[in-house]
C-alpha cells in the first residue's frame, strides 16, 4: 500500500461503510444503516480495498467476514469515527454554534415500544436539542456503543467477552409471543389452539443466532416441534408486521414489537401452552463515561416509560 496515496484519497464514507459492513457482517443490513443502496455499499467497499491494496472482507452466503486485514483496519477505523464524532460533540451548545444531538440505537423490536414516547416528552422539554436513532441487532448495537459511535443502547445483556467495558442496567422483562392478523382463524375461536396447528399456517420468525429465534425454538421444542423449513426470517419488524397484517401468516416476537397493533385491535397475541421464556431488555452504557445533562434526561425519561409500560 502506498500511504501517500491512501492517506490522501481516503474519505469519511469510506470508513463509515467499512464500520458498518464489519459490525452488520451483512452487507444489506450496512446499506439499510446507512440509507444507501447495497451496490452503493460494495462500490464503497472495493474502492476502499483497492486504496488499501488488500481484501478486508470475505463475502458469500453466509455474509461479510472480515479478513485479518480487516480486523487489524477495524480497530483503527472505530478511533477514526470516535474522535471524529468527539469533534463534533465539542462544537455543540458547550463549545460552539449547534445543537446537543443524543446518539442512541435500540434493538428493533425494542425501539417501537420503548421510544416513541420518550423521545416525543424529550423534545417537547429540550426543543434544541435532538436524538438520533439507529436500529441494529444486539451484536452490532454493542460494537457501536463500545466504539463511541453511539451514547447509549437499548438492548440486552451479551456473553462476558461482548460486556467488557459495559453496563447493563434492566429496564423490563418482554415475553416472547405469537401473533396473527386480526380474524385469523386461529385468533377467532373459543379454545385455545395448540402449536402443532400454528405450525401448518406460514411462520414469520427472526434470523438464526438471535435471543428471539433462541427462544422461539426453546418454545417448540417443549412441545417437541421444531420450526419448518419454509418459514420466513427477518430482522425487519416492518416487513413482519405487514405479512401478518396482510395473509394467514404467524409471527414469533417480542410482544414489545406488536404493542401498540395489539392495543388497536389489529393483531392478537395467540394463547398457546406452554408459555415462552421471557427476555431482559435493558439500558447498555459505556463504563467510566460521564453523562451530560441532558443524556441523563433523556435515561430518566426511558426509565420513567419502562416502569410505566413494561
Amino acid at each position: 500500500m502506498q500511504l501517500d496515496r491512501f492517506s490522501s484519497r481516503i474519505r469519511l464514507r469510506h470508513i463509515q461503510c467499512f464500520v458498518a459492513v464489519a459490525q452488520e457482517a451483512n452487507l444489506g443490513r450496512a446499506a439499510a444503516r446507512l440509507n444507501l443502496t447495497q451496490p452503493a455499499i460494495s462500490k464503497t467497499l472495493a474502492e476502499l480495498e483497492a486504496l488499501a491494496g488488500v481484501r478486508l472482507f470475505d463475502r458469500g452466503r453466509q455474509g461479510a467476514k472480515l479478513t485479518r486485514e480487516g480486523s487489524t483496519f477495524l480497530k483503527h477505523a472505530l478511533l477514526v469515527l470516535e474522535a471524529v464524532q468527539s469533534a463534533a460533540a465539542a462544537l455543540g451548545p458547550a463549545g460552539g454554534p449547534g445543537t446537543r444531538t443524543i446518539r442512541i440505537a435500540a434493538l428493533p423490536t425494542v425501539a417501537p415500544h420503548s421510544l416513541p414516547g420518550v423521545i416525543a416528552e424529550f423534545s417537547a422539554l429540550y426543543p434544541d436539542a435532538s436524538v438520533a436513532v439507529q436500529t441494529a441487532a444486539n451484536t452490532a448495537l454493542m460494537s457501536m456503543l463500545a466504539s463511541g459511535e453511539i451514547e447509549l443502547g437499548l438492548g440486552r445483556m451479551s456473553d462476558p467477552e461482548m460486556m467488557k467495558g459495559l453496563s447493563f442496567e434492566l429496564l423490563y422483562m418482554e415475553a416472547l409471543a405469537l401473533v396473527a392478523r386480526k380474524g385469523h382463524p386461529l385468533s377467532v375461536g373459543t379454545a385455545a389452539p395448540g402449536m402443532a396447528q400454528a405450525l401448518s399456517y406460514p411462520l414469520v420468525v427472526f434470523g438464526k443466532g438471535t435471543v428471539p429465534r433462541l427462544h422461539t425454538e426453546a418454545w417448540l421444542a417443549r412441545s417437541g416441534l421444531t420450526l419448518p423449513a419454509s418459514c420466513t426470517e427477518t430482522m425487519s419488524v416492518s416487513l413482519a408486521r405487514l405479512m401478518v397484517r396482510q395473509s394467514d401468516t404467524l409471527w414469533f416476537t417480542p410482544v414489545g414489537a406488536v404493542r401498540t397493533d395489539v392495543a388497536d385491535g389489529l393483531l392478537k397475541v395467540l394463547d398457546i401452552p406452554p408459555g415462552a421464556d421471557q427476555e431482559a431488555v435493558g439500558l447498555l452504557r459505556r463504563i467510566g463515561v460521564e453523562n451530560d445533562f441532558l443524556l441523563d434526561e433523556f435515561i430518566r425519561l426511558i426509565r420513567e416509560h419502562a416502569a410505566l409500560h413494561a
